[in-house]
């Protein structure tokens, strides 16, 4: 419920885009205009740190949809989920402050997608984060990359991900939800 009604705007907004537009290529930034509202800060009158990655899942479902993926991905009885994130800020963002969201795809590997938000003001980065997303199917398990590609198409002319991001994914990764990963303080 955190940003319900935004989300179902942004929706709305993004399916009557792809029905006027046409998809866009997976490979584009989407952008999307977003207000800091009351219900988004802190004590500190800024944005909420906690708050970001609620406001960058609009700009996920504006690319998804606009792409098409979102109904290619629904046809096939799969979603999405985060599977680790991670945000670095430069600058805050004040109550009823404009800024722009960036959303781009910016890889995948054998077992995830990578996307990279930015929260932008004139230009310039205020926030920035990489997420990286597995897509599992609602009857249990997940969908291999040659079967996702194969029902959405392969984005063409995707970034290398930065070496970077491979080390963070691994280094963050928790065990398998085969495996046991008990709570232990050393």
């Amino acid at each position: 419920m955190n940003v319900l009604w935004r989300t179902l705007l942004v929706l709305f907004r993004a399916r009557r885009r792809l029905r006027r537009e046409g998809p866009i290529d997976p490979n584009t930034v989407a952008r999307l205009r977003i207000r800091v509202l009351p219900t988004d800060i802190d004590m500190l009158r800024h944005l909420n740190n906690g708050r970001y990655l609620s406001l960058f899942d609009l700009g996920r479902w504006d690319l998804l949809t606009r792409a098409g993926l979102v109904s290619a991905m629904t046809k096939q009885g799969w979603y999405a989920v985060v599977a680790a994130e991670t945000i670095t800020f430069r600058r805050s963002l004040e109550l009823w402050q404009r800024f722009e969201l960036e959303t781009r795809m910016i890889g995948h590997d054998d077992r995830a997608v990578y996307l990279e938000h930015r929260a932008l003001v004139g230009g310039e980065i205020y926030a920035r984060a990489i997420i990286r997303a597995r897509i599992l199917r609602r009857t249990g398990g997940t969908v291999p990359h040659d079967e996702l590609f194969a029902a959405v198409g392969r984005p063409e002319g995707l970034p290398d991900i930065e070496d970077w991001v491979h080390d963070w994914a691994a280094g963050s990764a928790l065990p398998s939800t085969r495996r046991p990963a008990p709570s232990v303080w050393e």
